[in-house]
């Protein structure tokens, strides 16, 4: 068993929630531990029993990885890849069956199924192909989206806009720049030292108290639209994350 102290830091969306997984098998227990094991790793995790239970959460979850298995009733998970990458949906898929033929692992790949793992199955193992497999969805969603997102704060790096629960914000430069940084790094927490270095560059020659005054200007454009996303750690620095 992995450690605490080895086990890798959690893996987040681009705005720093956790990862969404759906875990889809008719043996409610097999499920079931998946999604626990899910849960132990930082991730928002559901599970479905059946096909179209499957396709309903899909649509009210929005999963960032599915867990589906091939051979259900009713509706089986071939059917639902099927229906999902119909609807534009790319998510990543790891396909969980019994059948271990060559023949059976080419047609759930050739259905758009990213991997595929016959049972009985090691369920570290599980895990850590999920892990990698949400590890480069985050990673191709962060690349093609220019837009940064800490809870239902956006800030577009292309168009400069910035809005907050569909509300438009109107910053300065220097404080696009701030509120950039900080949601680059979400949950993060940035020294005053760090923030001079990064937003004001290595050669500013003011004092340090510029970054309070800044935070101050965003919290009043910002944390007054809803719950507060900016956060002041005491000695340490500041961070913004969703409540």
């Amino acid at each position: 068993m992995t450690s605490p102290s080895s086990r890798p830091s959690p893996l987040t969306r681009p705005d720093g929630s956790p990862i969404r997984a759906l875990v889809v098998d008719d043996e409610a227990n097999l499920s079931e531990l998946l999604r626990m094991a899910l849960g132990h790793e930082g991730w928002d995790a559901r599970s479905a029993t059946n096909g179209q239970e499957a396709l309903n959460l899909i649509r009210e979850f929005a999963p960032d990885i599915l867990v589906l298995d091939i051979m259900m009733p009713g509706l089986d998970g071939m059917q639902v890849l099927e229906r999902v990458r119909a609807a534009g949906n790319d998510v990543p898929v790891l396909f969980l069956t019994a059948k271990d033929a060559v023949e059976d692992r080419i047609a759930g790949i050739s259905a758009g199924g990213d991997d595929y793992v016959t049972k009985p199955f090691n369920l570290e193992e599980v895990i850590a192909r999920l892990r990698g497999m949400a590890r480069r969805h985050v990673a191709a969603v962060a690349e093609s989206d220019p837009r940064l997102r800490v809870g239902d704060l956006t800030l577009d790096e292309e168009t400069y806009e910035v809005e907050r629960g569909g509300t438009p914000v109107t910053l300065t430069a220097k404080e696009f720049e701030l509120l950039r940084y900080l949601m680059q790094n979400p949950r993060r927490v940035l020294s005053k030292a760090q923030i001079l270095d990064h937003v004001w560059s290595y050669d500013f020659g003011g004092s340090a108290s510029v970054v309070e005054i800044y935070i101050s200007y965003l919290r009043k454009k910002i944390d007054t639209l809803g719950d507060p996303l900016i956060h002041t750690v005491r000695g340490v620095g500041y961070t913004i994350k969703a409540s």
